[in-house]
């Protein structure tokens, strides 16, 4: 008997507050992707807005490292949580 272990992954969006322009949006988005448990990510620059998907189980770690991403990327940025 087989078992396999089911990922939940959780979604949630989240403003990111003084995003200057597109292409940091896009070097987050790039960045953030690449991080261990996130499964989708989007940051639309118009909008401020970053919608994760992510491991549940995970999500609060992912978080915190996509936060230090934001912070490297764009200094002046503030994801709020």
């Amino acid at each position: 008997m087989l078992f396999r272990r089911e990922t939940i992954i959780m979604k949630k969006a989240f403003k990111i507050r003084e995003l200057d322009c597109a292409h940091c949006a896009q070097e987050i988005e790039d960045a953030a992707s690449k991080v261990a448990g996130v499964n989708k990510v989007r940051v639309n620059f118009l909008s401020e807005r970053m919608t994760l998907d992510a491991d549940d189980a995970r999500f609060d770690e992912v978080l915190e490292e996509i936060k230090k991403i934001v912070k490297t990327i764009e200094p002046d940025a503030v994801l709020e949580a």
